[in-house]
């Protein structure tokens, strides 16, 4: 059986307890990603993985607590964006 093709999704979180140790969540996101992942922002990341999107969510609530917000979102191949260096967004135009 062949793997499902990778597509981009968006990561975005905001942890809300004060001193909240993000290394979990990011090493979770780097192993969803395989190796493939964009992360010019702060709390966002783009990632290349099979999906569908709730199965990164739920792979990635477990490094969460109920009063953090979690966001991922399928990219659909259209994007605008600026300020970032030459091959932060080369890998967008890359990947999306």
């Amino acid at each position: 059986m062949s793997e499902a093709p990778k597509q981009s999704y968006l990561i975005g979180y905001d942890l809300n307890a004060p001193g909240k140790d993000y290394k979990e969540l990011i090493e979770a996101i780097k192993e969803l990603a395989d190796g493939v992942w964009w992360h010019n922002l702060d709390s966002t990341w783009i990632i290349r993985h099979p999906g569908p999107a709730k199965v990164i969510l739920e792979a990635l609530q477990a490094h969460v607590d109920d009063n953090d917000e979690l966001l991922v979102v399928g990219l659909t191949g259209e994007g605008a964006w600026t300020g970032f260096s030459a091959s932060g967004s080369k890998w967008l135009w890359n990947r999306l």
